[in-house]
């Protein structure tokens, strides 16, 4: 669906005052067309960053978990990191 068709819906938020000000700057100096789409997009944002947190977690239990700090310095140190 094209994003001006995408339907809306309206709710009301109470966040902290210097991220609405930021949001309020970042409309004026034209970084965003209005205070929802600036708020959608951060949303939007943190709904990606979840969706790769999942992700991640389902790939961990599929390999046999997180990294050992032994296997970390070992890919650290084969990218030349150390």
């Amino acid at each position: 669906m094209i994003n001006g068709m995408t339907p809306r819906r309206k709710i009301a938020v109470t966040l902290p005052e210097e991220l609405v000000t930021a949001a309020q700057e970042a409309v004026a100096q034209g970084r965003a067309s209005s205070v929802s789409a600036y708020v959608a997009e951060a949303m939007a944002e943190r709904a990606k960053l979840d969706d790769l947190d999942d992700l991640l977690e389902e790939l961990l239990e599929r390999t046999g978990g997180p990294l050992t700090a032994k296997e970390r310095r070992q890919i650290d140190e084969a990218a030349g990191w150390r």
